[in-house]
């Protein structure tokens, strides 16, 4: 049996870019492990969590609450790891080639809130 959150490509792409920033944290220095990193692992990994969670919810406004979230988190992370480049834990370069997996959860987010707004204003009228 697959879950509907298992047939979204917003979900698929959010645990493609958890391994990828998994992979990236690992360079940062060991005061950082339990500081930044730790930040940086939550908001990272609350984007696909929030994602199926909403997907749980039985109203449109629901589940565009927890997409709103899971949007929320993705940019914190993000900030999170133009800190961590500014504080030279990464390379300019490795932020550079994360950014395309970013945009591209980002975009997959904005269209399925996009689609639930829809819903909503749909139902509404």
């Amino acid at each position: 049996m697959e879950y509907s959150f298992e047939k979204l490509n917003a979900w698929k792409e959010s645990r493609k870019l958890v391994v990828l920033v998994y992979k990236l944290l690992d360079s940062f220095p060991n005061f950082e492990k339990y500081a930044l990193c730790d930040q940086i692992r939550r908001a990272i990994v609350s984007v696909p969590s929030n994602l199926a969670e909403g997907t749980g919810r039985m109203s449109s406004k629901e589940k565009l609450h927890f997409i709103e979230i899971s949007y929320g988190s993705l940019m914190e992370a993000y900030n999170q790891l133009l800190i961590a480049s500014d504080l030279e834990y990464i390379t300019g370069q490795s932020l550079t080639e994360l950014r395309p997996s970013i945009d591209t959860v980002a975009r997959l987010l904005n269209g399925l809130r996009a689609h639930h707004k829809n819903e909503l204003n749909t139902k509404q009228k």
